[in-house]
């Protein structure tokens, strides 16, 4: 029996041959439902930056290049490292906040607003993960269209050349287009889950989980593209300041290359997206049933129900 202190209380853990539990009497439920939101948006968020990085590269640079530039195919995994470093704890954080506000709306609101409930949720996770993800964003951005060679490099260039804020730079772009991406996604594989499983009067299996995830990042990145590609721009313009807003950058792009070219990378987008949400959704839902098997039999009815 093993004891620490956190604040007033005194948690205890039961040491067996595999795992150390928190014990039932004293962790308090939230606690632990938390730590496996994070645990399994983590796991899910590196599993799917580190395997569909390329079309992810090549999709920003058909967005950078302007007019008629050419989109270089070299070098497809530049920044990916520092990528990953921002992505674990911002996909932690965004499902750490997800998964509780939704349990909780899901509770609060009637049985007829649950696409309400995850469409809050999903906009509240996004906008607390936006302050790792920006960041992140930005400086893997700039490396994948060739700015820097590595992301120490970028950050301290970025802050020499443009301040702290520089790190941040397209934040409202990326809050227009991420607060709606996240909450759409979610609200559709949330919504296609539960009637699936009311149709098939069963649980999802893996393949399923898959398939609905690859259907609602389909249609969300399909939506969103005009939103990515302003955000592309006015993150990847640096010191430049070929645009000075959101507004500035839909006027420039639309007089000097066309409202088409707002669908500048919609193919890889999609298929970033839709692939990424097969794989995302698949190891997020196979990494929380794998943290609930290492429950003890006892703290069964411990946790919230799955919706």
């Amino acid at each position: 029996m093993v004891s620490f202190h956190l604040g007033r209380n005194v948690f205890r853990t039961t040491r067996t041959s595999e795992n150390v539990y928190l014990s039932h009497k004293y962790c308090p439920r939230s606690f632990v439902y938390f730590a496996e939101s994070i645990i399994a948006g983590a796991t899910a968020g590196v599993f799917v930056e580190a395997a569909l990085y390329p079309i992810d590269t090549v999709k920003t640079r058909l967005q950078a290049a302007r007019g008629g530039g050419k989109v270089v195919l070299k070098g497809l995994y530049s920044g990916l490292g520092g990528n990953l470093a921002g992505v674990l704890p911002a996909s932690a954080i965004f499902l750490g906040v997800y998964e509780p506000a939704k349990q909780k709306l899901l509770k609060a609101l009637p049985e007829n607003l649950s696409a309400f409930a995850h469409l809050t949720a999903g906009a509240l996770g996004g906008a607390a993960s936006s302050l790792v993800r920006v960041p992140t964003e930005v400086v893997k951005q700039r490396m994948q269209t060739g700015q820097f060679a590595s992301a120490p490099a970028a950050v301290r260039l970025i802050v020499a050349k443009e301040g702290f804020r520089g790190l941040y730079a397209g934040y409202g772009s990326f809050l227009l287009r991420d607060l709606p991406f996240d909450a759409i996604q979610f609200c559709i594989y949330e919504q296609l889950r539960i009637g699936y499983k009311l149709a098939a009067q069963r649980d999802l299996n893996d393949p399923e989980n898959a398939i609905i995830g690859a259907v609602a990042g389909a249609i969300t990145g399909t939506v969103t593209n005009p939103l990515d590609v302003i955000k592309t721009r006015l993150m990847v313009q640096g010191s430049s300041k070929q645009y000075k807003g959101i507004l500035d950058c839909v006027r420039t792009i639309m007089r000097e290359e066309g409202t088409h070219a707002f669908l500048k990378g919609i193919g890889p987008r999609v298929l970033w997206i839709g692939i990424g949400g097969s794989i995302f959704f698949g190891v997020l839902e196979k990494t929380k049933q794998m943290l609930a098997k290492k429950r003890p039999e006892n703290h069964k009815s411990f946790y919230p129900k799955q919706e």
